[in-house]
């Protein structure tokens, strides 16, 4: 096997490839544009295609896509070849600058909330040069944005890229004014943590659940779980470190950058991690990453699962999103330096993080929101609902000293103000990490622990830069108009202002306790939004209609349509379990507790015809305790059946969505409950599915 550097990008049209194919100019040229995000010229994007074309067919290509991410949650792409008919009967390879920069796939059936009928058909793809070009099952694809006819967003690419720009022109006004001008760009940076499940791919064909819709509806608890703690960081199984190798080697070839794979906590789960990337190149790396995880498993025999919850009673899955902010000199914004200035810096950008949470819980949690994060957040797997930052003790006590006037060094009897003192030495892990808290500081980047394991890492990193943007743009619209010798005073001024204003959102204890969210809604005021069609409207109230106009990352249009989108996938997703749900209970179990239990009464009567006074207890008080199980389940079943077709009913959309939280998913848990029981007193021979037990322990 070659070297992992010498197949590393193998497969990814990227800065080396170009340097080595591109006359010098162009590649400049397009370096510039890259840099300074400007449109590309025709002729230089010709002379780009020609290269990419060239160097594509080399590598097996024979197609060119698009590829983009539409509202579905998943990525999209259709598929044009190279090939150009000839007069003499024969064919050549072609792609040009136009076919490159700029696609029009048929936009008629992608969820847009309302934005376009049904019949109106055209959308626009563009290509996003800062991200590069790879090939994928022989066909080139070319990262692209996904807009409609009149210029409305469609896709999660689109309002990524407004919010890289916007924290970016926002942040050179901060650094600027400590003096940094030869700072040309700021980024903000990615490194997603996935988890995700594996199991047998027999047994997953065997589970109608699981193949409609990626969690087991239905399913008793094994004997053993996850409570021996045995699984997380154990040694790992031959036939999974044979997927991991696997799977390391399909993303290397595509540049993503995988560094680390482990055993998670619950049984069957696993995590990989990769290295830090710009954020639009972080959110397509993990969109391909989630791709690439299922293909390499179904080679294995194997289905990689990616829903959040898709066993009850062990660990869902999630998705860390470690989020930073670099200049293109090479500084993280969100490490303390050396220098007062730099100290000052950092403290000023973690004061707008901070304000930022603060201020737009809301919109945290609805970064988060669907039907399936649902079952994780609170359920000490996860952070709860309730929004709070994460400092640890030394920074607080840091902050604590800012807020209070106070020496936080003991030693030294002077108050602490910003840019005058220097800050203790801070290492880079300088707290015990807080897998409980939402949002916690690990060094040099924050840890949004919230997102779910399916979700694309786009929404949430776009809120983050909006928000975080808008605290910079306050605080860079006070400083700018301070004389340069009053900067110092009001810079302090301005830090210790924000962080008493807004500490209420920093907890450092443990997010499980029952008590803390106690606390943070009846004495700090945060919010506790517990189910997905709770949060949604808050997104479009006033105050973040007004934010995202502002800052041009949302129209409003583009907000109330992504609203009803969300509400829309939440009411599907959950009538999509239910149907599936009185499918198998129709279908499987109940004719499989019937079929035992007539086949214990069979029992019953044989025995009592054979022996004289036989005493049938065992058998009796079983199909007795069946039979009721059964019922319940029949009852259950047709609960659910009546809650589905009052759903339908209702025309609100937002009324409908928690009708299908209260009501539906309600129905959903008595049939689960009344269906698992029975499960454990049926016989295996007779229980239509895999259990718990092989699914969770048999790979």
């Amino acid at each position: 096997m070659a070297y992992v550097t010498e197949f590393y990008g193998s497969l990814v049209f990227n800065d080396k490839t170009m340097r080595s194919r591109l006359p010098k100019d162009t590649y400049k040229k397009l370096k510039k544009t890259i840099e300074d995000g400007k449109h590309l010229d025709l002729s230089i994007a010709n002379e780009v295609a020609h290269a990419m074309k060239e160097w594509a067919i080399e590598n097996g290509a024979t197609h060119f896509t698009h590829w983009f991410q539409p509202m579905t949650g998943i990525t999209a792409e259709k598929h044009d070849s190279f090939i150009s008919p000839r007069d003499d009967g024969t064919v050549i390879m072609e792609f040009s600058g136009k076919e490159l920069v700029r696609g029009e796939p048929d936009a008629s059936s992608f969820p847009s909330g309302g934005l376009r009928a049904t019949f109106e058909a055209r959308g626009y793809t563009a290509w996003d040069p800062s991200s590069y070009a790879f090939i994928k099952d022989g066909t080139l694809c070319i990262p692209t944005a996904f807009c409609s006819y009149g210029g409305e967003a469609l896709d999660k690419k689109t309002p990524l890229l407004r919010s890289m720009e916007v924290i970016n022109k926002q942040a050179l006004r901060i650094l600027k004014l400590f003096g940094y001008t030869d700072v040309k760009t700021v980024k903000t940076t990615v490194g997603p943590e996935q988890e995700y499940f594996l199991i047998d791919k027999k047994l997953y064909d065997q589970r109608k659940d699981l193949i409609f819709t990626g969690r087991t509806l239905f399913g008793a608890k094994p004997p053993k779980g996850q409570e021996m703690d045995d699984h997380y960081f154990g040694s790992i199984k031959p036939r999974i470190a044979a997927y991991m190798m696997d799977l390391d080697n399909e993303l290397w070839k595509l540049g993503i950058p995988s560094k680390t794979k482990h055993n998670e906590v619950a049984p069957a789960q696993h995590e990989m991690a990769p290295i830090f990337s710009t954020t639009n190149i972080a959110t397509d790396h993990n969109q391909l990453t989630m791709e690439v995880m299922k293909k390499v498993a179904e080679r294995h025999g194997l289905v990689c699962l990616l829903h959040e919850k898709p066993f009850a009673g062990v660990n869902g899955s999630g998705k860390h999103n470690n989020w930073s902010l670099s200049t293109n000199t090479g500084m993280n914004l969100l490490e303390p330096g050396d220098t007062p200035y730099e100290n000052a810096q950092f403290l000023l950008f973690l004061t707008a993080v901070i304000k930022a949470i603060d201020e737009h819980q809301d919109l945290m949690r609805i970064s988060v929101a669907t039907a399936g994060n649902d079952h994780r957040l609170g359920a000490n797997e996860a952070p709860p609902a309730v929004v709070s930052v994460f400092l640890g003790d030394e920074l607080t006590a840091i902050i604590d000293a800012i807020k209070n006037g106070t020496a936080y060094d003991q030693k030294e009897q002077v108050p602490m103000k910003i840019g005058v003192h220097i800050l203790p030495r801070f290492p880079k892990d300088n707290t015990d990490r807080n897998r409980t808290s939402p949002f916690a500081f690990t060094g040099n980047k924050f840890e949004f622990r919230m997102l779910g394991s399916s979700a694309s890492v786009a929404t949430p990193n776009i809120i983050l830069n909006t928000i975080v943007a808008e605290s910079l743009k306050e605080f860079a619209d006070i400083l700018e108009a301070v004389p340069a010798e009053e900067f110092n005073a009001k810079l302090h001024e301005l830090i210790k202002s924000n962080l008493i204003a807004h500490e209420n959102i920093i907890f450092n204890g443990n997010g499980y306790d029952d008590e803390w969210i106690k606390e943070a809604t009846e004495k700090r005021g945060l919010l506790n939004l517990k189910s997905t069609p709770e949060a949604l409207p808050y997104f479009v109230s006033d105050a973040n209609i007004k934010l995202f106009t502002e800052m041009k990352v949302f129209s409003e249009t583009e907000m109330r349509s992504r609203c009803d989108i969300l509400l829309e996938n939440y009411c599907k997703t959950i009538n999509i379990e239910a149907l599936t749900m009185l499918d198998m209970a129709n279908k499987d179990i109940m004719p499989a507790i019937s079929a035992y239990t007539d086949e214990l009464a069979k029992t019953i009567a044989a025995k009592k015809a054979a022996l004289s006074g036989c005493n049938c207890t065992y058998e009796e008080k079983l199909l007795e305790k069946l039979s009721c199980l059964l019922s319940s389940v029949y009852e259950n079943t047709m609960a659910l059946d009546k809650s589905l077709i009052a759903a339908k009913e209702i025309t609100s959309l937002q009324q409908q969505a928690m009708f299908y939280k209260d009501a539906v998913f309600g129905a959903m848990q008595e049939l689960r409950a009344a269906a698992d029981e029975a499960e454990t007193m049926t016989a295996k021979s007779y229980w239509p599915y895999p259990s718990y037990s092989d699914l969770l322990f048999h790979v």
